[in-house]
């Protein structure tokens, strides 16, 4: 199956290969591939080609090594994020707003982790918030997991005069999360607004995400309104190779 004269390196053109059969669902998500001396015969190719062409494969998120069990086929995990009711005073009260609500619709299991510190707003968060730079805002610092993955990493700030005494300032807030417990402080939410963009992880990001090289992420900055004022900046990266993005527009 190796075409040693077609100029194409040999380990891509087993990698080509065994994507088809991933692709086609030969290959099923969840399945080992085939031992390293298997594919050294059905290839009749070298160690070093073989590994190569698995290199490929994962670099390319396909597949995923798991220590002293082999390479596996990585199972499809793309995460609908709703975007028409994820953040309605409905949703939150059955507790399923945002990522709670995403995870109900795609039947996943969810699971986050949650640091609470306090900074001084940059000019950047202070010029969203509209409060003077140096201003003390609680930052809610989050990782979200859908089954056990990392898809999603969110960093939200607010003001230390909406936050300080309530449990906005906890890792666990309660049911209905922060948008809830402002509203219950009488900071009645009016409205949202969202910059989505793209662009390549950083160091740090690509390792909490387990991105494949060269894959992007999407970002979202979200800004939460009362009538009078901004009380939540919310940056959040998503891992483009496993979220959808869903819109709904009333065509009026």
């Amino acid at each position: 199956m190796v075409d040693r004269t077609s100029g194409v390196p040999a380990y891509r053109q087993i990698a080509d290969h065994l994507r088809g059969q991933i692709e086609s669902g030969k290959l099923a998500p969840g399945s080992p591939l085939p031992s390293e001396r298997e594919l050294v015969d059905t290839y009749d190719a070298s160690r070093p080609t073989i590994r190569e062409a698995v290199k490929l494969l994962r670099t390319s998120g396909l597949v995923v090594a798991q220590h002293g069990r082999g390479v596996f086929v990585r199972p499809p995990s793309v995460v609908t994020r709703l975007a028409r009711t994820r953040l309605s005073r409905s949703a939150r009260a059955e507790n399923k707003g945002a990522f709670m609500g995403d995870a109900a619709a795609g039947d996943f299991a969810p699971s986050v982790s949650v640091r609470v510190r306090v900074e001084a707003a940059d000019e950047r968060v202070a010029d969203l918030l509209n409060v003077e730079p140096g201003t003390e805002v609680v930052v809610r610092d989050r990782v979200m997991r859908a089954n056990n993955d990392v898809v999603q990493l969110a960093v939200s700030r607010l003001p230390r005069d909406l936050t300080q005494g309530t449990p906005i300032e906890e890792v666990d807030t309660g049911s209905g999360g922060v948008y809830a417990r402002l509203e219950e402080s009488g900071h009645v939410l009016d409205r949202f607004e969202e910059f989505v963009s793209a662009r390549m992880p950083t160091v740090d990001e690509q390792s909490l995400l387990q991105l494949p090289e060269g894959s992007p992420v999407i970002t979202v900055t979200r800004v939460a309104y009362t009538a009078d004022r901004a009380v939540e900046v919310n940056d959040m990266v998503l891992a483009a190779n496993r979220y959808e993005l869903h819109y709904e527009f009333a065509a009026t």
